[in-house]
């Protein structure tokens, strides 16, 4: 059985997704009940939740989700991690109905104006205190801000950094430069580790091929190795490109299958504890 390390949940009755445009097919709801048997007919009997908004109250909400689900196995939340008392409040978060299934932090960085606001003072002290909490930290940014991530990697060395979705590379384009040299760098650093997901979002949605796909994919195989990759569908938001069988088909075509035991469980079930 697989692990999907990446995908997310959201209720628009409870609050919005700002970031979803108005006619888009994710402008719905999707629940744990809409993915739960795609993901069992593909093989995947645990989930990492992450996730959408930095809204303080959804990741209290993903944690008493995955205390009443057998699928869910993990959750990656979100907190304000400049705020003074971040150590406290991620201990509270700990302490709250699911709170044992908090396995990571992650904040929207592609969408900060400063390349470089992982390097701020106030969020590096956050981040040492998602270390000291014993979790990971999940990166969702762009490719002009992996150069930032390696050196905030390389100021936490106690601290395991997750680049979500390759660090979205410019597929639709082919180019692979800058993106291939800056995300080698990161993978240097030996506590970095990589999701092999987003990919057909950052593709053209309507025609992506595996070829397409395949230089970044190899890319971040290279670097980072099997045992610092693992397998994330980001469901729902690939569904505008593909299905989720097609998702964790297209994963296993582009890694060798001598590699898929580490790829597509223990890797996640490693940096996660699972």
């Amino acid at each position: 059985m697989s692990v999907d390390a990446h995908h997310h949940v959201w209720d628009l009755s409870v609050r919005d997704q700002d970031w979803i445009a108005e006619g888009s097919p994710l402008r719905r709801d999707f629940g744990v009940g809409d993915l739960s048997p795609e993901a069992r007919a593909a093989g995947v009997d645990r989930t990492v939740l992450v996730q959408t908004v930095t809204v303080a109250e959804e990741t209290p909400e993903f944690l008493a989700l995955a205390a009443g689900n057998d699928l869910v196995a993990g959750v990656v939340g979100w907190t304000d991690l400049t705020r003074p008392d971040v150590a406290d409040e991620l201990a509270r978060l700990r302490e709250l109905p699911g709170g044992r299934y908090l396995k990571g932090i992650r904040h929207q960085v592609q969408g900060e104006s400063d390349p470089e606001w992982l390097l701020r003072a106030d969020v590096l002290r956050g981040l040492a205190a998602v270390a000291d909490a014993g979790l990971v930290y999940d990166l969702v940014v762009l490719p002009g801000q992996l150069p930032a991530c390696a050196r905030a990697a390389a100021a936490l060395p106690g601290l395991t950094f997750v680049l979500d979705h390759l660090g979205k590379p410019p597929i639709a384009s082919g180019a692979l430069e800058p993106w291939a040299r800056d995300v080698r760098a990161l993978a240097a650093l030996p506590h970095t580790v990589c999701k092999l997901s987003g990919m057909v979002t950052e593709a053209d949605p309507a025609s992506w091929t595996v070829d397409d796909l395949r230089p970044y994919a190899d890319t971040v195989l290279e670097a980072f190795g099997p045992a610092r990759l693992m397998f994330g569908s980001d469901w729902p938001v690939c569904t505008v490109a593909a299905s989720y069988g097609e998702v964790v088909d297209l994963a296993r075509r582009l890694t060798d299958p001598g590699d898929h035991l580490q790829i597509f469980e223990t890797t996640a079930a490693r940096v996660y504890d699972l």
